[in-house]
């Protein structure tokens, strides 16, 4: 191979690294050219001839820099001491998802499709969910699924651990409420911060898990009881790292801040304060950042002015507001409580549209067609003044009459008659474009003074929220073409088509119901809103809505748009909630920029009221932050809905309901509750005494010996037989059912092996060969005051010379749970009912 160009002399990178270094070691990047100009692996002595160093401080440097190649993962170091390119060696890099099985997989790096690597029990115990690991190639498993093997942890997962405290036999332990984390953390005894047995605690690791023992953590927080009123949000903010605390320096910022508008800032504005502009919301929205005023032309169609708060006046790039503004991405909406991705002195004062006050605004002044078609539109800065803060409730009532609210606001009737006008053409021209109409059932939590659960209601959608939801959508629509047309960089909202995978499982599943999805492998908004309007009305249509959901793909952000399927549109991006999402801070920053470039008021990158000009790699970036952090309230507030629809059930065990089958599976089927929505499973332990058939297309389970169908979309009344709070699961069995014990021979495990499920077995004979840990995992004990224990059971002394004793690592020492887990793990879990409860 030719030498000169390798030279230590030609690096292209000399000038960036001689900045940094007195004597410059050659760049990464230079040495990873170097090494792929070899055929095999490279030692250290051939780098160091080949890159024409000579020195012992080049030798020093060379050596340093590629041991921190090594540890990023650019590099591999082999057996026999040499350098190579990961991808030379096949090696792959990704991150971690954990079971709660204590398998897992890993999740490819990149935008591939690539599918994921099942990483088997012993590989899993020594990394942890959210690790960034490399791995090679390792085989199959029995059903065909490719294994991986770990090579390197790269980068540990970051974010601390929330769990239980228990003792067991003297020693402390955590066991994690992400079933992800499959092991248990052990806790010395100076290590647990005053925790008692069952407390909530917070937990760092100081020692990582290896084949041969936990990971070892102390507890950083103790956040209190198990069942203390808020206690979910506490460990769903912790599990899923959701920033929520303000930094010092954003503190300080907003100190500056007043609670009126300056003066200064209306200077140059449109003035819209005349303009009788309202804000329509929910009863309990606390923030408000879109008003709108409607009025008729003359000449035919409508003008449709959307007002959304000027955040980007006030929250500058690169503040400290601005940091902690990406780094939360989004307001997190829990049942009963909101983190709001900007402090309150924003969210809910300057930066709110309040009824009565000056507030800056971004405006998006559009005309509309009769036929609803969006015809023209301009931005531009404006301060404005709200007439009214109107709730959704309040203006439905007026638009069906409700006389005593249409003399209180007599001046506004007028307006809000004209918004519904053009509504009904924006949704006959939404339907003509085939956008996909969803109408989901979402329910509300009412809570009491215990911050408990009193109830579960259905909310109510009218046609107030469709008007808003409509203007909003069209002022997207707008922002996003004006961006688009202009080649700024900005985050586009992107819905692609669904794949060929779950739409060939989507069109399967369509078919045992008796329906069909028109487009082949290839389906348009309109033909999966021409099976939308279908099913409207039918018993099943949430069910197979949810179906229909689950076959597309998740819409994400993007700095290359490629539309959005869904609402069937070439453009779109989201312009009108600055005060909870910040791709839509982003946007204004662009539009404003644009508009100072028009005008000439542009410098440079910036414009003095806030616009700014990002790079497409900026957006890059950007857009998968952002995507992450809506990803991570998405699952945040599930586990709180999923622990509160828990919490609630438990006092409704033995109680008999009407439900659906809303999931089947080779374990059981899913049903959810017709007044409360609220889904339980239905295991095949539970059902009379046969031998069960799962077919996944079909989607049902067969009874073999009965003959017994139970199907996707099937009506059944079942009774609530337990809650597992800490798994997040409520079991039901089918009322009436009458279960006999069958005996698990020779004949039951060849069934097994079939994969035919069986029924019959009783899982509570189990409760005698749990650990103790398990049973209160499992609410099997009584939650106990402190660390006291039943004698012979549990408790913080250690018996001497058996565990915990001197010289001993405690890691090492394994629970009965873990044992178990153990012995699963090496027997595969059986498909056998009664001993595989999921």
């Amino acid at each position: 191979m030719s030498q000169d160009k390798h030279l230590h002399s030609n690096d292209p990178f000399l000038g960036r690294e001689a900045e940094k270094y007195d004597n410059p070691v050659p760049s990464r990047e230079h040495l990873l050219e170097v090494i792929k100009g070899f055929t095999t692996p490279v030692n250290r002595d051939q780098l160091f001839e080949v890159l024409g160093l000579r020195s012992d401080e080049e030798y020093e440097g060379l050596r340093r820099r590629l041991r921190a190649m090594e540890r990023d993962g650019q590099l591999i170091f082999t057996r026999r001491q040499c350098y190579a390119l990961p991808e030379r060696l096949d090696l792959v890099k990704g991150t971690v998802i954990g079971h709660r099985d204590g398998f897992g997989f890993l999740r490819p790096e990149g935008k591939g499709n690539r599918e994921d690597w099942l990483l088997p029990h012993h590989q899993m115990k020594q990394v942890m969910h959210g690790d960034f690991i490399l791995v090679q190639p390792a085989g199959t498993d029995k059903r065909g699924r490719k294994e991986a093997r770990v090579v390197r942890v790269l980068e540990e997962r970051k974010g601390q651990i929330v769990g239980r405290y228990f003792v067991e036999n003297g020693m402390g332990f955590v066991v994690p409420d992400d079933s992800r984390l499959s092991q248990d953390i052990v806790i010395p005894q100076d290590e647990r911060k005053g925790a008692r047995m069952g407390n909530v605690v917070v937990v760092e690791i100081f020692q990582r898990p290896t084949r041969q023992h936990n990971p070892v953590g102390r507890v950083v927080e103790v956040l209190g009881e198990n069942m203390a009123p808020g206690m979910e949000i506490e460990i769903a903010v912790r599990t899923h790292d959701i920033p929520h605390e303000w930094p010092q320096d954003v503190e300080k910022q907003i100190k500056s801040f007043t609670e009126q508008v300056p003066e200064e800032a209306k200077k140059g504005r449109v003035d819209l304060r005349d303009l009788p502009l309202v804000t329509i919301d929910g009863e309990d929205a606390r923030d408000f950042d879109d008003a709108v005023f409607c009025e008729k032309k003359k000449s035919g169609g409508w003008r449709l002015w959307v007002a959304i708060a000027d955040v980007s006046y006030y929250v500058r790039p690169d503040s400290a507001l601005d940091k902690e503004a990406v780094n939360r991405g989004n307001s997190v909406y829990f049942p009963s409580q909101v983190i709001p991705m900007l402090p309150e002195v924003l969210s809910n004062g300057l930066c709110s549209l309040n009824p009565q006050v000056d507030r800056l605004c971004m405006v998006c002044e559009m005309t509309i067609s009769e036929a609803g078609k969006l015809s023209g539109f301009k931005h531009y800065e404006a301060v404005m003044n709200s007439h009214a803060r109107l709730t959704y409730t309040k203006v439905a009532a007026m638009l069906d009459g409700d006389q005593e609210l249409r003399e209180r606001y007599a001046p506004l009737v007028p307006h809000l008659e004209e918004l519904n006008c053009m509504y009904k053409a924006l949704k006959a021209s939404r339907e003509q474009r085939g956008a996909i109409e969803f109408e989901t059932v979402e329910t509300k939590f009412i809570f009491n003074a215990m911050r408990k659960i009193e109830r579960i209601v259905p909310v109510e959608r009218n046609d107030a929220h469709k008007i808003i939801e409509e203007c909003m959508i069209l002022a997207n629509i707008a922002s996003a073409r004006f961006v688009e047309k202009a080649k700024e960089p900005a985050l586009y909202r992107v819905h692609e088509a669904p794949g060929e995978e779950r739409l060939t499982g989507f069109k399967d599943f369509l078919s045992e119901m008796g329906l069909t999805l028109e487009g082949g492998l290839e389906p348009s908004p309109t033909d999966y809103a021409k099976l939308a309007h279908l099913i409207a009305g039918r018993p099943d249509q949430e069910l197979i809505q949810t179906m229909l959901l689950r076959s597309m793909k998740q819409a994400v952000y993007q700095a290359d748009n490629s539309g959005h399927f869904g609402l069937a549109l070439k453009q779109y991006a989201h312009f009108t909630s600055p005060i909870r999402r910040y791709p839509d801070l982003l946007l204004h920053r662009a539009i404003k920029y644009l508009i100072a470039k028009e005008e000439g008021r542009n410098t440079d990158r910036w414009t003095p009221t806030g616009g700014y000009h990002y790079s497409f790699d900026d957006m890059d970036v950007m857009g998968e932050q952002c995507s992450m952090t809506e990803r991570r309230a998405d699952d945040a507030t599930r586990d709180v809905s999923d622990w509160l629809k828990c919490e609630y059930m438990q006092d409704h065990v033995g109680e008999v309901m009407e439900g659906t089958i809303a999931n089947v599976t080779g374990f059981g089927f899913f049903v959810r509750l017709k007044e409360l929505h609220i889904d339980g499973l239905v295991h095949i332990s539970n059902l009379d005494n046969d031998y069960y058939n799962y077919d996944m297309v079909g989607q049902k389970l067969v009874g073999e010996s009965s003959g017994r169908i139970f199907r996707l979309g099937d009506q059944v009344t079942v009774k609530v037989l337990s809650v597992n709070l800490d798994e997040r699961m409520i079991d039901f069995e089918l009322d009436g059912t009458t279960r006999k014990a069958r005996g698990a021979g020779k004949t039951a495990r060849n069934k097994a092996k079939k994969g035919r499920a069986v029924s019959g077995k009783d899982p509570e004979a189990r409760q005698e060969r749990m650990s103790v840990r398990q049973q209160l995992k499992r609410g099997a004990i009584p939650k106990g005051e402190g660390d006291k224990a039943p004698a012979g059971k549990r408790g913080e002394k250690a018996t001497a010379g058996k565990r915990g004793g001197k010289g001993e690592n405690p890691a090492k020492k394994k629970t009965k749970a873990e044992k178990v887990r153990k012995k699963k793990a090496q027997k595969g879990k059986p498909a056998r009912a009664g001993k595989n409860k999921k």
